[in-house]
């Protein structure tokens, strides 16, 4: 059986063709059958997905994905302290089965698995992987493209801030960084472009420079709060600086609870309204409350990372986040770390009448509890109904545990002598140092 493509002559411009394989019952002769092809029907036509930009300037919601590393980290993937994404090839049926869950439970974008990904982060501090960025980065864009062409969501590649820029390197050095992955998004042909988890907005400009070079829509997002980055900057002028430098979404991720996002999100567009500009705003919080975190957030919490648990927000709680968000005017509304699928199908049954649908996952989710209608038990019967479950205070279980943290603020950014990149394993001198300053804070 033998088929060869046949380029339509120019009178045949407006036709779309597919090739007919050769059959040796067919009675034509082989050099006839190898140049047979037929009109395709337009209902046999793939349907051509719309881009990131045509959604959001139709003012339709998109739905991002939730947290890889730490997802993966909890199915024993990822390796927490590093949190490189090496299991894009190592494990690529554990990151492919997250990315169809998300996509099951509503997501519109399928973010390779690239956090972190730059060849620097994957030589900190002894993390010897034997692995290059280059194949990671190439790994991670072919799983997420595998799982977005099983429904109607885009390949978002993902860059984040660098050991480099924190160990005071070079604008160049550090674009460079950001230019290896890129090359990769492109020669894999990726939809948009993301600038992700930048707690410094310079850093965050480098990169969009960069990835605004592609032609391709940029999004960008910082892991800020109300207060700004790190060295102060405020939401608005932060915002203000993403747009000019090329990115046409901006927005938070990480760092904070969702409520806090979605605060600091409705701070940058008021900075870019005032400034007179445009853009389109997202937001991709933590899955996790954070009130008493200060500039840097969660990693400051002494439960982070291993025993965040406690201050997960239920499917309650982020139907409320998505409503929030959408009433703010943000229309790219997702997850970062601790961010489950199940959190993502909250999200996009709170929003399915502004998307006039729900997600194939609430197959299985009776909308509001209206599934424990079926359970044995008469009293978790009676919860199968909306105000229950919206007036529900949930209680901790947790007796001895306090209602907050005291947050670690050791008050060190770029440049400070304990961020600075190293090759080699972190010793147990350097251990010991932190261990008996650890307690003074």
């Amino acid at each position: 059986m033998e088929m060869t493509s046949v380029p339509p002559s120019s009178s045949f411009n407006n036709i779309n063709w597919h090739l007919v394989q050769f059959c040796p019952d067919s009675g034509l002769e082989p050099a006839v059958a190898k140049c047979f092809v037929l009109p395709l029907k337009q209902e046999d036509m793939p349907p051509v997905k719309k881009g990131i930009l045509e959604r959001l300037n139709a003012g339709e919601v998109v739905i991002g994905d939730g947290g890889f590393v730490f997802a993966l980290e909890k199915r024993g993937y990822v390796k927490a302290g590093p949190w490189t994404p090496e299991a894009s090839v190592t494990h690529p049926e554990a990151v492919r089965q997250l990315h169809r869950e998300f996509l099951r439970s509503g997501s519109n974008v399928m973010q390779t698995f690239t956090f972190y990904a730059s060849d620097d982060k994957l030589e900190n501090r002894g993390n010897d992987l034997r692995l290059s960025g280059q194949q990671i980065n190439e790994a991670a864009c072919d799983l997420a493209r595998e799982v977005a062409n099983e429904g109607d969501a885009l390949v978002a590649g993902g860059v984040s801030q660098t050991p480099s820029y924190l160990s005071c390197k070079s604008e160049a050095e550090v674009k460079d960084t950001f230019k290896k992955q890129m090359d990769v998004f492109i020669r894999k042909n990726v939809d948009f472009l993301i600038a992700e988890y930048f707690e410094h907005v310079e850093e965050a400009e480098w990169a969009v420079h960069v990835l605004k070079s592609t032609g391709k829509p940029v999004a960008a997002t910082l892991c800020i709060g109300p207060d700004g980055d790190l060295n102060s900057v405020s939401p608005g002028d932060c915002a203000v600086r993403l747009v000019k430098a090329g990115a046409q979404i901006v927005g938070v991720n990480c760092h904070f609870d969702p409520m806090t996002c979605v605060k600091t999100v409705e701070l940058m567009k008021e900075g870019v309204e005032r400034a007179g500009l445009k853009a389109h705003f997202m937001v991709q919080p933590l899955a996790y409350h954070t009130p008493d975190c200060n500039c840097q957030g969660f990693i400051d919490l002494p439960e982070f990372p291993f025993a965040l648990e406690p201050r997960i927000l239920t499917r309650w709680d982020m139907q409320q986040y998505a409503r929030a968000a959408y009433n703010a005017g943000i229309r790219y509304i997702g997850g970062c770390c601790g961010f489950e699928p199940y959190h993502i199908r909250a999200v996009a049954e709170e929003l399915a009448s502004e998307r006039g649908l729900l997600p194939a996952a609430s197959e299985k989710h009776g909308m509001w509890g209206s599934g424990l209608d079926m359970h044995t038990k008469p009293w978790v019967r009676a919860r199968a109904r909306r105000d229950y479950w919206e007036k529900l205070k949930p209680a901790s279980g947790r007796p001895l545990c306090p209602s907050m943290s005291c947050p670690d603020s050791w008050g060190v950014t770029k440049g400070h002598a304990d961020l600075m990149q190293q090759k080699e394993a972190t010793t147990e001198e350097q251990l010991k140092q932190l261990f008996q300053k650890a307690p003074a804070k």
